[in-house]
């Protein structure tokens, strides 16, 4: 059976859903193996061995810190030791560059945004801001495919032995930029905005007050999302953005609050499953997307969803 390459970064004994997610696609294309940019634990081994993967390949040694370059030229090493039909990413901003950069090393044609990928490497893929869909086929080299979060069902574990660990070398990397300092981010227990089953999202209605979103986010489960509005404000960190210049999601549901739903938000949550919208405006764009709408207040609304919740788990 030919093998299909993921480019997963494990940094600890178990692999994420995004990662597993990769590998229950990989699974339905041929066997498994893995591609990891740094060297992989005896438990992360046996961890990925449980999820039916064959083979990890590492780097021989700590890549050097030099943004992706070095993660695209381990990649393309990967690729040329593995043969695989087809490598696998996720779709961050991260993995689309490492991918578009591999690609080039290997004369390799690229899709990204994919949210399925066919038996036969037809991949489709969400345009217009999720208005159409669309299917495409590389047609040189070995395709390189980057696939949206929550596309798949996560591979669970199952009885196997631990995946074999295989040295990589790739080539060097002139260092034309080099990363001299990095600063921690102070984590909030929330999933990760790219990979959340649920997102609750605000934007210029709530006023800089995200409480009652973290609340109904933290009751579900899900992380919190912004508008450029929200974030442009100073109200909550950069990184929260979804739309057209921040970041693209498609949980399994967006709950849209206090956000219009102009073009650019769209572009980046209209893919979501469900989508349940809370706005003032009955007149709000975001209302023509919504599988779900609702005219009220958020700071009424949200609050009295949390409680409804918290009564039917008692």
């Amino acid at each position: 059976m030919a093998s299909v390459l993921v480019f997963v970064d494990i940094s600890s004994a178990e692999p994420t859903r995004a990662a597993r997610e990769l590998l229950a696609i990989a699974g339905t294309l041929g066997e498994p193996v893995v591609a990891c940019p740094h060297p992989v634990s005896d438990e992360a081994a046996e961890a990925l061995g449980r999820l039916g993967v064959a083979e990890v390949f590492e780097p021989a040694a700590e890549l050097p810190d030099v943004l992706v370059a070095a993660k695209a030229a381990f990649l393309a090493a990967a690729v040329e030791a593995a043969q695989p039909r087809a490598v696998l990413l996720g779709n961050s901003f991260e993995d689309r560059e490492i991918a578009a950069r591999a690609a080039i090393r290997l004369g390799s044609g690229v899709v990204t945004d994919a949210v399925a990928v066919a038996p036969d490497l037809s991949v489709t893929k969400s345009v217009l801001a999720g208005a159409y869909t669309s299917t495409c086929r590389v047609r040189s080299g070995v395709p390189v495919i980057t696939v949206k979060a929550n596309s798949a069902e996560p591979a669970e574990p199952a009885d196997g032995a631990p995946a074999v660990r295989r040295a990589v070398e790739p080539q060097p990397v002139p260092a034309a930029a080099r990363v001299t300092e990095r600063s921690g981010r102070i984590s909030s227990g929330r999933p990760d905005l790219a990979e959340a089953r649920v997102i609750v999202a605000g934007g210029r209605g709530v006023d800089g007050d995200f409480g009652p979103l973290e609340e109904l986010a933290d009751l579900l489960g899900g992380a919190v999302g912004a508008s450029r509005a929200a974030t442009d404000a100073g109200w909550i960190e950069h990184s929260a953005q979804v739309g057209q210049t921040g970041k693209t999601v498609s949980p399994q549901l967006y709950i849209s609050a206090g956000i219009s739903g102009a073009i650019q938000q769209k572009a980046g949550m209209q893919t979501s499953k469900v989508i349940v919208a809370v706005n003032k405006d009955a007149d709000a764009p975001v209302f023509e997307i919504a599988d779900f709408g609702v005219v009220g207040d958020l700071f009424k609304v949200l609050p009295q969803a949390a409680e409804e919740i918290r009564k039917r788990r008692s």
